[in-house]
């Protein structure tokens, strides 16, 4: 554990709580965002402003190992870890946060009304790194994080919807990354068999009273096939939104694709279109270029495309 904790430190990563297993880190656009910049897309589509939100994971742990993740694949089991409760990840990953900001109170280019709004964060986005769903007290501590006035972003790969089931994120993510089990296990790598797990998560998604996405990373070359049965999965989730996304050759994953496998923001278009083709009820509302992301919403959610805030 302390190897990989290490390893992790190195990249960025900074771990917190008594047991260590949960992570935060500063992105790329919090740093733009605390210097006058843009927001990130999360930003144009939801209106969620970078420098208040915190990106997190409960636990560092995973059960898939996708060929285009960028993140390190932790060689770690549950039977590993003590896991921290909610109150007490809570308490730690705030402290952590605020130890974050204060690398930019020094700077000249930190925009000082940016960093004093930063210091009272809106969101907490729970995608950092790991399968958010292996940590066991999940639906407390969204709950807990809801309590506190945060918005709540979880993303999950669909692997566990049990605990799917049980969460009240203020909005639910699932990773889409095939359409069918085959290439499913080609990029996914998973360590059981999950595919039908995820077409059952897909069928909860449905019926959860909370915003929903569906969110595809396509890889040029490999899952940009077969749009209409995409559509057709989609359509067993009824989300809200549908994120179609390059993916992008950073980090670990240039060891396994090349940039080759990187689509440009025109393929993303064109195949997001092609998907919406066979969709009833939705239209694609909004892109950004930079990250190469369109996003589609249900026609009849216009009204409540951003959070209240």
């Amino acid at each position: 554990m302390d190897d990989w904790i290490r390893r992790l430190e190195l990249q960025g990563y900074h771990l917190f709580g008594e047991h260590q297993h949960s992570a935060t880190k500063p992105c790329l656009w919090l740093k733009k965002a605390m210097r006058g910049g843009e927001f990130c897309y999360k930003g144009r589509f939801y209106g969620v402003a970078s420098h208040r939100c915190i990106q997190m994971t409960p636990t560092i742990l995973c059960n898939q190992a996708c060929i285009h993740c960028w993140r390190p694949f932790i060689e770690l089991s549950e039977d590993d870890i003590v896991w921290d409760t909610p109150s007490e990840l809570i308490q730690a990953l705030l402290l952590e946060h605020r130890r974050i900001l204060s690398g930019y109170g020094g700077s000249d280019t930190t925009d000082t009304r940016r960093l004093r709004e930063a210091a009272e964060p809106k969101h907490v986005a729970i995608s950092l790194i790991g399968e958010p769903t292996i940590y066991p007290h999940l639906p407390a501590f969204i709950d807990e994080l809801n309590a506190l006035g945060y918005t709540t972003f979880l993303v999950t790969n669909g692997t566990n919807p049990e605990m799917l089931r049980r969460v009240r994120p203020t909005q639910a993510y699932l990773s889409l990354n095939a359409p069918n089990r085959d290439l499913y296990e080609r990029i996914c790598h998973p360590d059981d068999d999950y595919w039908e797990r995820i077409m059952e998560s897909l069928e909860t998604l449905s019926k959860l009273r909370t915003r929903k996405v569906i969110r595809l990373t396509m890889i040029k070359g490999v899952n940009m096939v077969d749009p209409d049965v995409y559509a057709r999965l989609i359509h067993r989730a009824e989300p809200d939104f549908i994120e179609v996304k390059s993916y992008m050759h950073l980090g670990y994953s240039r060891m396994r694709l090349d940039r080759s496998n990187m689509p440009s923001h025109n393929e993303i278009r064109e195949f997001t279109g092609k998907i919406v083709d066979s969709l009833d009820g939705y239209a694609i509302e909004d892109e950004s270029e930079i990250s190469r992301v369109v996003l589609v919403m249900r026609e009849d959610f216009s009204d409540k495309r951003f959070l209240e805030v």
